[in-house]
């Protein structure tokens, strides 16, 4: 319906559009309500599939809004669907579409059967109104209620009369070896009215729903009234026929503001209490660690220093050289394989600075949930755009170490980490591939990673490289001797190995909290949006790298072992290797997955992460080490 007026001003949300005429506020005009779906995970297996697939009811149609890298490369597939409402107008158990599933016709049957693997193992739904989640929210235990941003497609009952997840809610699953199929749904859908606040006109707050199987006995004229469930035989005797069906109503709610309206979601997440008092509890563990450690250092490294500048003793009475002091000769000798290491450290600089961006547009809260698949973008754009820093440093460095391959540093900067993730990436991508699964990347999307990374980032590393190179060395404050000094016997604790496994306990103590919700969020499908704790303990985890390595290269100093380089790197790196007996233990204790072919991709996925967080934590440690040691040697008078 049209008005006949002069708009002076017009506001859209979405889906609802209000005018202002002569500072006077009309009725909102009536729109259509779309309804979009995402694609199906599961909690039991890593393999996510798109809506079609399911032989759902598909809107005639069809549309696909445009979607960010973000959300290419985390495989999310949005589509239109038919499930479309006028605002304001309740509907009461209308028809969407009838799917017939006939006996002896073998496309049917391979259909039937997805479905009821989708069923069995517990395949869940993702609808999506005005950029809203559609939560399914039901009561749990200690009366909290829990809002799902997912519903199931249905569930079994199995052989011996167990009832396998969602068939619980309902005593009316009682058949052994059936499925039942949520063929219909009671869509709530809440708004926010401006006449309180002096405007007409609406914007969606919450959308709810709760699921419910349904046999309907003529497609045409449903029923959504005390009707038995629709149930699916285990084994396919007869001919099946679903109807899907679907009621809405709509809810005025003042209360809640546009602005607040994820609150509901977000703030009804499992053991969301919890974590806020562990991770307080163990930033309060770390800090006083860090500040034990911090006073140990300066306490004693006040004394050394002290020790070895005094020069108004008698020759005969100064003490004999000891410790650290004693190898001051031989501490910046450069390191065996320095090429590796140069390139590690470019690439650990990489991942850093766009980890701490990263973190601090989250933290100001620009890559909300809201804004799907804007971490991910972010995180890879970041990623091409700081290849300079990343070439600048590793050429610095190789150039300390005395190497003269430059051309060979600057491929193994650009090329030799960034390959290994991608040649694991591709090779996950091809199981996707063949399994069918949403998550696989399309062709166009690889084309496209491959020319941001050889046309943006390895011309950017080149030109740090350049400039790196065309820096002088990096001056060291002591000289080194010609002759290598020999290294004494070693006690068990300042070995290499007993050192670098003792490094990395500390530095994971500090995460391991946040890792378990952080891998929640991407296995078991809930939302993450708590980036000022993340980002928080960010700083922390950088703080008690940095502290626990020094600590270690001051004892290693001290038994005048002073192949410090790659140990101090290797220290914090450690903490990567926790990381991953953390993921093994989560996939065994707190996974329901099933099948070689999850299996495997989450193991793939694991080792790109543990290679990222051993360059990102084997930096900070390197960094660190390197400005005490630079720091102790510039500081102490050696002749």
């Amino acid at each position: 319906q049209h008005h006949m007026c002069e708009i002076r001003f017009l506001m859209v949300s979405d889906n609802v559009f209000f005018c202002n005429v002569s500072n006077k506020l009309f009725t909102s005009l009536q729109t259509v309500i779309q309804l979009f779906v995402n694609r199906l995970d599961s909690v039991e297996s890593v393999l996510p599939y798109e809506y079609d697939v399911f032989d759902f009811c598909k809107d005639a149609k069809e549309m696909r809004p445009s979607e960010n890298l973000g959300q290419v490369l985390f495989g999310e597939r949005i589509e239109s669907s038919p499930y479309k409402f006028n605002f304001k107008q309740d509907v009461k158990c209308k028809a969407v579409c009838t799917k017939v599933y006939k006996k002896g016709i073998k496309e049917d049957a391979t259909q039937l059967d997805f479905l009821k693997m989708g069923m069995q193992l517990n395949y869940q739904h993702h609808w999506i109104i005005d950029n809203m989640p559609v939560t399914w929210c039901y009561d749990v235990e200690d009366g909290q209620k829990y809002c799902n941003p997912g519903f199931p497609i249905g569930c079994l009952v199995t052989s011996d009369g167990r009832a396998k997840d969602a068939c619980v809610i309902n005593s009316e699953f009682n058949k052994k070896n059936t499925f039942y199929v949520f063929n219909h749904v009671d869509i709530k859908i809440t708004y926010h009215s401006g006449e309180s606040e002096g405007w007409r006109g609406a914007r969606l707050v919450a959308a709810t729903l709760e699921p419910k199987s349904i046999k309907q006995a003529d497609g045409n004229n449903p029923s959504c009234e005390g009707a038995n469930p629709m149930e699916v035989p285990g084994e396919f005797e007869n001919d099946v026929s679903i109807v899907y069906t679907y009621s809405v109503t709509f809810e005025e709610n003042n209360s809640i503001k546009w602005a607040s309206r994820w609150d509901y979601i977000l703030v009804s997440m499992p053991h969301t209490n919890i974590q806020w008092f562990s991770i307080m509890n163990s930033l309060v563990i770390v800090l006083f660690l860090s500040g034990m450690v911090a006073m140990i250092m300066l306490r004693t490294l006040h004394k050394d220093i002290a020790r070895y500048n005094q020069v108004d003793q008698v020759k005969e009475d100064a003490q004999e050289e000891s410790g650290w002091k004693q190898v001051h000769g031989d501490v910046f000798r450069p390191p065996r394989k320095g090429m590796l290491l140069s390139v590690f450290l470019g690439q650990g600089t990489q991942i850093f600075i766009m980890t701490f961006i990263t973190l601090f547009l989250a933290c100001l809260g620009f890559l909300s949930p809201a804004n799907r698949g804007a971490l991910m973008t972010c995180a890879v754009v970041l990623w091409v755009l700081l290849g300079t820093p990343a070439g600048y440093v590793s050429a610095r460095l190789y150039k300390t170490f005395g190497g003269e391959k430059w051309k060979t540093n600057v491929l193994l900067t650009a090329l030799l980490c960034p390959g290994i993730v991608f040649a694991d990436f591709f090779l996950m991508n091809l199981i996707l591939w063949v399994e069918g699964s949403s998550a696989a990347i399309p062709f166009g999307t690889l084309v496209a990673i491959l020319a941001l990374w050889f046309g943006i980032s390895v011309p950017l590393t080149f030109i740090g490289a350049y400039f790196g190179f065309k820096k002088p060395a990096i001056e060291q404050p002591v000289r080194t001797n010609q002759i290598p000094r020999q290294i004494p016997e070693q006690s068990f604790f300042t070995k290499p190995i007993p050192g670098i496994v003792m490094g990395g306990i500390l530095p994971f103590g500090c995460i391991f909290i946040q890792l378990f919700f952080i891998l929640n969020s991407i296995w078991s499908h809930q939302m993450y949006y708590m980036f000022g704790f993340l980002f928080l303990v960010f700083i922390i985890l950088l703080i008690t790298c940095s502290e626990a390595t020094i600590l270690l290269c001051y004892f290693h100093l001290c038994a005048e072992d002073y192949h410090w380089w790659w140990r101090s790197f290797l220290t914090s790196g450690f903490t990567a290797v926790y990381l991953f007996i953390y993921a093994v233990h989560y996939f065994f204790s707190k996974l329901q997955i099933i099948g070689a072919a999850s299996t495997f991709l989450y193991f793939g996925y694991t080792m790109i992460m543990v290679l990222i967080f051993f360059l990102f934590t084997g930096t900070i440690g390197f960094f660190a080490c390197f400005w005490f040691v630079n720091k102790i040697y510039s500081v102490v008078k050696v002749d």
